[in-house]
């Protein structure tokens, strides 16, 4: 995304990162509105891209308005419409132009909805699994090919393929844009489930960037969460799901401190935490069923209990990996198991865990519990490759930070 001009102020925004944030908030608003009128995905997201590339262009000099989110739309919809009219084969497109040209500017903010629709159109059985949720991050969450090859653990070439084979399914197969009927929505539910998580994860510990909480795509999870619940009141999925993301933000702002640096559950301050969020978490992980939401919003709940009750957290991951066998659910087993059971049961159970080579919280974990029981040097070695793996700077610098340690106590051993 092309930046405005570095000596232009940007009114009621403090900078290209705060631009940034709200290009994250409101493109998928928009992108969405756009697909729901036109039915062509690649069009509806170019328009929007170029809506931002003039919003930078104009914001820092005309101020931001009063709704970006409804500017960003309206200009978007100006751009297609100029696409469409300089389109070769015209005949073929008069019905997107009307369609277009009908959604006046008042009508741009209109359709809350808009999003949920396009979440499980996204998300049509017709569609490969993982092409589902892929989608869903790409054109709903904002997140970038990057980003959504990192959650997947695959190489980015391959993911760019996956999505543009997932539109292209769309628009051959002529996949309706809206909501399914209730007969329909146990085949969508699971992936729509995932894409809202998927979202939330990447806001609650973002890949990239740099902070390490993105609080807008944790508020987009959040705010698609409960239209999930009031979509489907009588189903308890949703409602685990919403709890467990509640409870987890909860404590997002006692998650790093004053200077930036991050600082683990146990050091938070809980006077930070937001208790009504932790109580409407409660209140929805009691009615909740126990599959793989609802399991971890009963941990999310043992995480923010006056005492951490880590044998509990490990029967409820023994629990979760019988019904989803994943090595990351495996890895959080092997911790809670380390802090129940001692650093020595845990680092057994991580040296069987196969699959998250590449994955710099299974080094930070081992080096910690190698930190634990005395063996510096190897707890040295894992902190370094969680080091090189690891790509946000609040968590590199956490890291470097445990490195150090371990050298200054490997230097003092040598003097001993």
């Amino acid at each position: 995304m092309r930046r405005g001009s570095p000596g232009h102020p940007v009114r009621g925004l403090a900078s290209d990162a705060a631009i940034d944030r709200l290009f994250r908030r409101e493109s998928g608003r928009a992108v969405a509105t756009l697909i729901r009128v036109l039915g062509d995905f690649d069009l509806a997201e170019e328009a929007v891209q170029e809506a931002w590339v003039v919003a930078l262009q104009r914001w820092p000099v005309q101020g931001v308005p009063d709704n970006p989110g409804a500017w960003i739309t309206t200009t978007a919809r100006n751009r297609a419409i100029d696409r469409l009219r300089r389109a070769r084969v015209l005949e073929e497109k008069r019905a997107q132009l009307a369609a277009l040209e009908a959604l006046g500017d008042d009508e741009a903010d209109e359709f809350p909805d808009d999003r949920l629709r396009l979440m499980f159109t996204c998300c049509h059985p017709a569609l490969a699994a993982e092409a589902r949720v892929a989608l869903t991050l790409r054109t709903l969450g904002g997140l970038s090919v990057p980003e959504i090859a990192r959650a997947f653990l695959v190489a980015e070439p391959a993911m760019a393929k996956r999505l543009v084979r997932a539109k292209r399914k769309i628009a051959d197969a002529g996949i309706a844009y809206r909501v399914p009927e209730e007969d329909e929505l146990p085949h969508r539910l699971p992936s729509v489930l995932a894409s809202a998580y998927l979202i939330f994860n990447e806001g609650y510990a973002a890949t990239a960037g740099e902070a390490l909480v993105r609080r807008e795509l944790c508020a987009e999870a959040i705010r698609l969460g409960r239209l999930l619940v009031e979509l489907m009141p009588g189903r308890p999925e949703p409602r685990g799901l919403l709890a467990l993301m509640l409870l987890h933000h909860a404590r997002r702002d006692a998650r790093v401190d004053a200077d930036g640096r991050l600082v683990l559950l146990a050091d938070q301050d809980r006077a930070l935490w937001h208790a009504g969020e932790i109580e409407e978490g409660r209140a929805l992980a009691a009615a909740a069923a126990p599959d793989r939401y609802g399991l971890q919003a009963q941990i999310a709940l043992e995480h923010v209990a006056p005492v951490t009750r880590w044998e509990r957290i490990a029967v409820h991951y023994t629990a979760l990996a019988a019904i989803e066998p994943n090595p990351v659910i495996e890895l959080n087993r092997a911790v809670a198991i380390a802090m129940a059971e001692g650093p020595e049961h845990g680092l057994a159970l991580m040296d069987t865990i196969e699959g998250l080579d590449a994955y710099h919280l299974l080094h930070s974990a081992r080096a910690d519990l190698l930190r634990r029981l005395g063996r510096t040097e190897d707890a040295r070695a894992a902190y370094q490759r969680a080091l090189e793996l690891a790509g946000n700077p609040v968590e590199r610098a956490f890291l470097e930070r445990r490195l150090h340690d371990q050298l200054d106590e490997l230097g003092a051993g040598d003097q001993q």
